[in-house]
């Protein structure tokens, strides 16, 4: 069965026979993981086994597991600081910061990988303007050179662990000051603007073949488009595939977000997203809409799509016992312990 365009949660820590028949719709294509259906490593991979035993090709499965305030499975998992301080590190010694910043890539996703999960949506290519209620510290830095240096490290460290790249939040988030979880955003910026500065790091990292998929903000860039980034024909198609040549996968931010909410209701989110060119959208937080929208929503064929969407699985997931017992992965938690901040706390957005 291909994977459908629709990327959904679930509540527990286990499947429910409800979620188990809405994850085999055809429209289905994704799930997405939060703290909530995590309790331990053991259990997290009874989970991540029974999604994937329920259909071929299995569903992708994905977190927000970015470390600092957003690391979504903390217990049993090593604690990741957020990217900023790696931005810091940089400052000091550029060489040394690389190395931890690939360190801290690999670290992120062979976890992950060990408990099958296919991709954490990560990094985050935002610069820090030090204005975004959300963006914060989750930047690397606000000088999108140190950016794009440290992200394609970070993304190294993640290739080597077999998890493919998923940049966000398309172009640039990092200079609005809300949160589009609660609110509603608008960047008064020219496009030139956006393009020498926040757009660099996705630009190079495309470029490079690095990212295989992008995730738009739920921003308005006025100057450009009355509609957020994430249902806008001219930054889906016009940018992102005609002007940067992107060939991966675009995911929408959750559509439950008070940043979506101009479009419509939950169908009409999904179908604009989708109409604007994106190839999966995130359904988060309320299954009550889920069964609405797989009933309603008109799929069709897209071996393109599906082609992306297939990319977006991990591969070669190592075994958590040898893993654990490995130098590298030793090495690696005592590098990222070296430059953890002092104090680090917990963001999570569900």
């Amino acid at each position: 069965m291909a994977l459908g365009p629709l990327m959904v949660d679930v509540q527990g820590f286990s499947l429910s026979d409800e979620e188990r028949e809405i994850l085999q719709h055809p429209s289905v294509g994704g799930v997405i993981l939060f703290t909530r259906n995590y309790e331990s490593p053991e259990q997290l991979k009874a989970l991540t086994d029974a999604i994937r035993d329920l259909r071929t090709p299995h569903l992708l499965i994905s977190v927000d597991h970015e470390g600092g305030r957003v690391q979504r499975f903390r217990a049993g998992f090593s604690q990741l600081p957020p990217v900023s301080a790696l931005g810091t590190s940089y400052q000091q010694n550029p060489d040394r910061a690389v190395q931890q910043a690939e360190r801290t890539g690999w670290l992120m996703a062979v976890e992950l990988r060990a408990m099958g999960v296919d991709f954490s949506f990560a990094p985050v290519l935002d610069l820090n303007y030090g204005v975004s209620e959300v963006i914060g510290d989750r930047s690397f830095h606000r000088d999108p050179d140190i950016v794009t240096t440290l992200a394609r490290a970070y993304i190294r460290g993640m290739k080597r662990a077999w998890m493919p790249a998923v940049g966000k939040h398309f172009p640039g988030h990092g200079a609005v000051e809300v949160d589009t979880h609660v609110g509603f955003a608008v960047d008064d910026r020219h496009f030139e603007d956006i393009l020498g500065a926040d757009m660099v790091p996705f630009k190079r990292l495309m470029s490079s073949g690095d990212l295989l998929g992008v995730m738009p903000a739920h921003v308005v860039y006025e100057k450009n488009d009355t509609l957020p980034a994430g249902f806008s024909p001219f930054w889906i198609q016009t940018v992102l595939r005609e002007r940067l040549a992107f060939q991966g996968a675009i995911l929408s931010d959750d559509l439950s977000m008070m940043g979506a909410s101009i479009v419509g209701d939950s169908l009409a989110r999904v179908e604009a997203a989708l109409s604007a060119g994106c190839d999966m959208v995130l359904l988060c937080n309320h299954p009550e809409n889920v069964p609405n929208i797989i009933d309603n929503l008109k799929v069709t064929s897209d071996p393109i799509r599906e082609m992306r969407l297939t990319r977006l699985h991990g591969r070669h997931a190592m075994d958590r016992q040898e893993l654990m017992a490995s130098t590298e992965w030793h090495d690696a938690v005592n590098a990222v312990a070296a430059y953890m901040p002092n104090k680090d706390q917990e963001l999570d957005f569900a």
